[in-house]
């Protein structure tokens, strides 16, 4: 096991890597921007370093700074976390050639799923079964275009092949929008991402977003853990997550799971992953695969018992898995709701002063969140502030749950969207479960 571990990250996600490590005995070293010097993690790592001022392209985004850091600490190994480099293969190649492990995937498996194009090609090698499009990039030119999309059938959806978290995305009902549309998406993809390239997919109408978690050690040992309900989503963003997913049967989960661990070892899959499915009709459609932790990563680990942070770092260290697939068993059913620091009714950002923070607790609460009474979120990051998790023996008794500890929860000087969550939790439809991707926009339109 390593001696040391720089975490290249903030916020809550840098606490959970901290606590891991401390967990697994290994030494920490935090990174920080001149306006994150108060982060609990920061406080409590056994070494700290300031990369760069507030802005996080000359801080966390700042690959020079970061390695600096991990040579003059000594550190032996760089945890990415989620965002910022997680999935920059860049950064993972600089990391590995530094002399340092990176604790994720390989920089050439990051590239291929980076890719959306070639992601779905693997997968469909692999016979994990993807939405109908274009094969590969969509062509410039727009007769061919008009083509395909007539093949697969209106209305169609152009991605950008770099894309993510929604970006870069634009849906065409009709032939005669094709060529407009097509120039915005390329000219959208090429100011967000630097790459053009778009692809052409099947619109789904109603889709649920189901995800499918993965552990794999690079030796072409893999496994499942089952998988998350996502479709909770506001503009593409993820709000309240749940692990099993409503209404998803032990065959469909054996299925798809077994899918997913053969693309795995097909490409030589190294660490924790997810592969994101839209389900329409009882059918499972690949979209695109995250090489790296999740933000709701915690569900999981609620109804299966695994600590996917501490497998992250054993497999980095050349360990092998320590799981086999029957060691997994779902027990129960566990929510996560995303508390961030924005108004709740126009969700405009709202970083301030915390003047009092109070954690909800009690049976099944877990609490993820580098908040703390006196605390000053910044301006200048994710206003991801807090994840609160409930698990119980079944999903009423989660849900239940998860109504005490929103009505708990204190978080007093700045706004919240906690009254969101507490709407979300006493909704009928999501307690029957299985609502789709579009549930949480329509409601807000009605509101």
């Amino acid at each position: 096991m390593f001696d040391k571990v720089l975490i290249a990250n903030r916020g809550e996600i840098a606490l959970r890597i901290l606590r891991a490590c401390k967990q697994l005995g290994i030494r920490t070293v935090a990174v920080y921007s001149q306006a994150d010097s108060d982060l609990k993690h920061v406080l409590l790592a056994d070494e700290a370093v300031c990369i760069g001022p507030e802005p996080a392209v000359k801080s966390y985004l700042n690959i020079p700074a970061i390695i600096s850091a991990a040579e003059v600490t000594d550190a032996e190994a760089i945890h990415p976390g989620y965002g910022f480099l997680a999935e920059n293969a860049d950064f993972a190649e600089r990391v590995e050639q530094s002399g340092f492990v990176f604790v994720g995937p390989q920089a050439e498996t990051i590239r291929l799923m980076g890719d959306k194009i070639s992601a779905k090609r693997a997968m469909r090698r692999a016979g994990v079964p993807t939405v109908p499009g274009s094969d590969g990039a969509l062509p410039e030119d727009f007769e061919s275009a008009r083509k395909i999309a007539a093949r697969v059938g209106y209305p169609v959806l152009l991605k950008a092949a770099a894309g993510g978290g929604g970006r870069g995305m634009r849906v065409v009902h009709g032939e005669g929008s094709l060529a407009g549309v097509m120039t915005l998406v390329r000219a959208e993809a090429e100011a967000a991402f630097g790459d053009p390239t778009v692809y052409l997919e099947k619109f789904l109408p109603n889709p649920r977003h189901i995800e499918v978690q993965v552990l794999a050690d690079g030796k072409g040992h893999a496994i499942h853990l089952g998988e998350r309900d996502c479709s909770m989503q506001r503009r593409h963003q993820k709000v309240v997550e749940e692990a099993p997913a409503p209404k998803i049967t032990p065959q469909q989960r054996t299925e798809i799971g077994a899918r997913c661990v053969t693309a795995c070892e097909r490409i030589h899959y190294r660490g924790a992953g997810t592969l994101e499915f839209m389900l329409q009709d009882d059918e499972f459609f690949f979209i695109e695969m995250n090489t790296r932790i999740q933000v709701e990563h915690p569900v999981t680990e609620m109804v299966t018992g695994v600590d996917l942070v501490c497998e992250q770092l054993r497999i980095a260290s050349g360990e092998p898995l320590s799981y086999r697939q029957e060691d997994i068993e779902i027990r129960g059913h566990a929510i996560e709701a995303r508390i961030n620091a924005e108004d709740p009714n126009d969700f405009t950002p709202s970083p301030g002063r915390v003047e009092e923070w109070h954690s909800p607790g009690g049976p099944g609460v877990r609490v993820d969140s580098h908040l703390y009474s006196g605390y000053s979120v910044p301006p200048y990051y994710d206003s991801l502030i807090c994840k609160l998790i409930t698990w119980g023996e079944n999903r009423a008794t989660a849900l239940a749950r998860m109504r005490v500890a929103l009505d708990e929860l204190v978080i007093e000087g700045i706004h919240t969207n906690a009254p969101l969550q507490q709407r979300i939790a006493r909704n009928s439809a999501f307690a029957a479960g299985g609502t789709d991707i579009h549930f949480l926009e329509q409601q807000l339109v009605r509101r």
